[in-house]
């Protein structure tokens, strides 16, 4: 069941993220909700979507208790704003942020992180 309304990919167990991070080489999911932190995040990674061939996007709703996963996630102890982003390289988490996010630092992380 979808909890998130957006056009990007929504993954919706802990398995599934898994095999989704473990698929695919790079990975950018972000955990949030339908609120206003999270919508600028998720229209920029609709738009990158379209022109990044080599990265995978996805969402999770934050509320979801099998979010806990990333909520839990070492790399995300003392966030304190939604949206929790994670960036995976080859099945390992390759970086995470918090918080809104603006165009150029998404695409700063996913240059650093994946290449262009």
């Amino acid at each position: 069941m979808k909890l998130l309304s957006t056009g990007l990919h929504e993954i919706e167990t802990a398995a599934e993220l898994d095999k989704f991070i473990n698929e695919n080489e790079n990975v950018m999911v972000c955990c949030g909700r339908m609120g206003p932190m999270c919508l600028p995040v998720y229209d920029i990674m609709e738009e990158l979507e379209e022109e990044r061939d080599n990265v995978k996007f996805a969402v999770m709703a934050f509320d979801n208790p099998e979010a806990g996963v990333i909520r839990n996630a070492p790399e995300c102890r003392g966030f304190m704003g939604l949206p929790f982003t994670m960036y995976y390289k080859n099945g390992a988490v390759a970086h995470a942020t918090s918080s809104i996010q603006n165009m150029k630092q998404v695409t700063g992380i996913l240059d650093s992180k994946f290449g262009v």
